[in-house]
């Protein structure tokens, strides 16, 4: 399974990159205009094993100053591209690349690592994803403990039909926009905060 899925990581994910290209293009394009450079914003994330990768992403706020916070930095352009998750279309370059996979749990912050339970870890059994369990049912609208509740499912359960049925789901989630904050927040508190 892992090394199908591997095979049809690099096939779709590269189909992916071309025919999206005009997109990436007019988003570095009106991403210079309006939030000037860097166009993109890499970050330390933890992959499969546990491993550290940089994960690839449009950058969507605006340079931070010490008085701003995630609301202050998060312009209507930036709401607008996160809410149909523009920033995240090069992320596809870490799928080709191996770090990711399509399908899986998202990769989060090496911060979390102390934090997680034994079981809630499982979910770095299998490579992060592009999207996933999580993503279709309820993205940031869904506190912590029920996303890596669907996370761990996710790795207990995966299969060709499943991905498949992530990656339809996936479609209807970001033409809807749907659960692209947590309620009080810009976008999604951090783990281990009150209320998160």
């Amino acid at each position: 399974m892992r090394y199908f899925k591997r095979i049809l990581d690099i096939i779709f994910g590269s189909v992916f990159l071309i025919l999206f290209s005009p997109i990436i293009l007019l988003i570095c394009i009106t991403n210079f205009l309006f939030l000037g450079r860097p166009l993109f914003f890499l970050q330390e994330r933890i992959g499969y094993a546990e491993k550290p990768f940089f994960i690839i992403k449009f950058r969507s706020m605006r340079i931070p100053e010490s008085s701003n916070s995630d609301a202050q930095r998060l312009s209507s352009y930036g709401k607008f591209i996160r809410k149909h998750s523009l920033d995240e279309i090069v992320t596809i370059i870490n799928v080709i690349k191996g770090d990711m996979s399509l399908v899986g749990p998202r990769p989060l912050l090496p911060e979390y690592l102390p934090l997680y339970t034994k079981r809630q870890k499982i979910r770095h059994s299998v490579k992060p994803g592009l999207t996933g369990m999580t993503q279709v049912m309820g993205r940031n609208s869904l506190k912590w403990t029920r996303k890596f509740a669907y996370d761990v499912w996710y790795t207990h359960n995966a299969s060709f039909l499943l991905d498949m049925y992530i990656i339809a789901k996936t479609v209807s989630v970001v033409v809807l926009a749907s659960g692209t904050s947590h309620k009080g927040h810009a976008t999604m508190p951090k783990f281990g905060e009150k209320n998160s």
